[in-house]
């Protein structure tokens, strides 16, 4: 019964205009479509449970139809249950910010930003993708700093820490070309309130693309891939981390909900051909099929660069809804997150317990080899 009893109620609407003994034979075929309906429910009630005159209703055989789907199968290993956060509700500060190709300049307008963000009581700030240097793989080799080095040689890593003790806050610094040994990395280091480095994500998926007339760039000229997928529990939640490129890969998305994240951070610096049609698009998806929150960071736009960045820096909630958003100049985008709002929507589109694990999975790898 295609439609449901909402397409049948449009169907009687729009037959009000026909003669009386057409709308009659139409309520006729309702009449017989809904009495077939309960037949088969009834039929699958008996089937569920052996027994005629059944009360048990229909969502909870339908969740025992589910149970024999093995939905706790299409995760491998099986998907952790999503922690209890040291906080459910905190306010979280997105800064798009004019990358110029001052280095110390960006790292003093960073910091500023930052600041204000937390002035305006984010207790979780995140800068967009790398903000200390132009974006072109000519400027990468010459940003680059060794983050493992210490900070004497990461003069934009020592801000971040330092200003995440000073304002007790958790930052998810964006990313910035980190050099290590004789490879460059496209790196996001995620500082706690106390300074410390809590988790360093190398951005997995490079961005090389070619869209002829449009755009080409190619990443891994200079970069090289992450081997590692990076999640954090900080004292705003587990969250998630993926640079740009790596929100296209729903899979990554998916691993961060089955490890039980709260929050996917994407900082990124989509472009004018593929921003208008897809950041906002992706952002969503990756929110709705995951029941998350997803926060965005980009640059703002500078029409004179060699890369012209999107702007829009958003944040999404667990239903797919747009909570905050920007256009493309510089801006701090303060915006709440409470994380009782995922419980709800788990709750009221129960997918994980919909799953189909007897007929796809997806395979962490690490977590498996780990076992």
């Amino acid at each position: 019964m295609r439609g449901g009893p909402a397409a049948l109620q449009s169907s009687v609407t729009r037959l009000i205009v026909r003669p009386a003994s057409l709308l009659h034979r139409r309520s006729n075929t309702i009449t017989t479509l809904t009495t077939i309906q309960s037949i088969i429910l009834h039929r699958v009630l008996q089937k569920s449970t052996g027994k005629s005159g059944t009360t048990l209703t229909a969502s909870a055989t339908f969740s025992t139809m589910a149970s024999s789907f093995h939905p706790e199968q299409a995760r491998v290993p099986p998907a952790v249950q999503l922690p209890v956060p040291p906080i459910t509700k905190f306010k979280i500060g997105l800064c798009q910010l004019k990358v110029t190709a001052d280095k110390e300049r960006n790292i003093l307008h960073a910091r500023t930003a930052i600041e204000e963000a937390a002035e305006k009581g984010a207790k979780l700030v995140v800068l967009p993708e790398i903000w200390n240097s132009p974006y072109s793989n000519d400027s990468f080799p010459v940003y680059a700093e060794e983050i493992d080095a210490g900070f004497d040689a990461s003069p934009s890593t020592a801000m971040l820490s330092e200003v995440a003790s000073l304002l007790s806050i958790t930052i998810v610094g964006g990313s910035i070309p980190e050099r290590s040994g004789d490879k460059l990395y496209n790196t996001c280091c995620v500082f706690g309130p106390d300074g410390k480095l809590k988790a360093k994500h190398r951005k997995i998926h490079l961005f090389d693309i070619d869209i002829p007339g449009k755009i080409t760039f190619v990443e891994s000229k200079t970069l090289t891939a992450g081997e590692t997928p990076t999640i954090v529990d900080t004292e705003v939640g587990r969250i998630g981390i993926g640079i740009c490129y790596d929100i296209r890969f729903q899979e990554l998305a998916m691993l961060y909900a089955a490890r039980g994240a709260h929050l996917l951070c994407y900082p990124g610096a989509f472009n004018m051909t593929t921003g208008p049609l897809h950041w906002e698009l992706l952002q969503r998806a990756r929110a709705v099929d995951n029941q998350l929150y997803v926060a965005t960071c980009s640059p703002a736009r500078d029409v004179g660069a060699g890369y012209v960045a999107w702007g829009h820096s958003t944040l999404v909630g667990p239903f797919g809804e747009v909570l905050a958003t920007t256009e493309h100049d510089e801006a701090i985008i303060i915006s709440d997150i409470d994380y009782s709002q995922i419980e709800l929507r788990r709750t009221n589109l129960p997918l994980e317990k919909q799953r189909r694990g007897d007929l796809y999975q997806l395979v962490d790898v690490q977590r498996s080899n780990s076992q």
